[in-house]
C-alpha cells in the first residue's frame, strides 16, 4: 500500500470501535461495522489529513464508498483535481 492507502487505513482503524487485524484495499466497508455517524467523523479526518474536501451524498456516491480501495481511489482523484499533495498530514 502506498502512503495514502496506510493513512486512509489508519483512519478507519481509528474511528472503529473493534477494528479487524488486516484492512486491504478491497476489504468492503460495509465489511468493517462501520455507523453513519463514524462515517462522517471518517469523512472530516480524511480532508483534514489530505487538505481536501469530499463531496458525499449517500445516494449518490455509494460506489465510491464501497471498498477500501474505492476511497483511496476517490481521495487520489480529489487530490490531482485540487493540485493537493496530501501534505496537510
Amino acid at each position: 500500500m502506498d502512503e495514502v492507502a496506510t493513512k486512509i487505513v489508519d483512519i478507519l482503524k481509528k474511528n472503529m470501535k473493534d477494528p479487524p487485524e488486516s484492512v486491504g484495499l478491497d476489504t468492503p466497508l460495509s465489511d468493517l461495522d462501520i455507523e453513519s455517524l463514524d462515517l462522517a467523523v471518517i469523512v472530516f479526518d480524511i480532508e483534514d489529513t489530505f487538505g481536501i474536501e469530499i463531496p458525499y451524498n449517500a445516494n449518490e456516491e455509494v460506489e465510491d464508498f464501497a471498498t477500501v480501495g474505492s476511497v483511496v481511489d476517490k481521495v487520489k482523484a480529489i487530490m490531482a483535481e485540487s493540485g493537493t499533495s496530501g501534505a496537510a498530514a
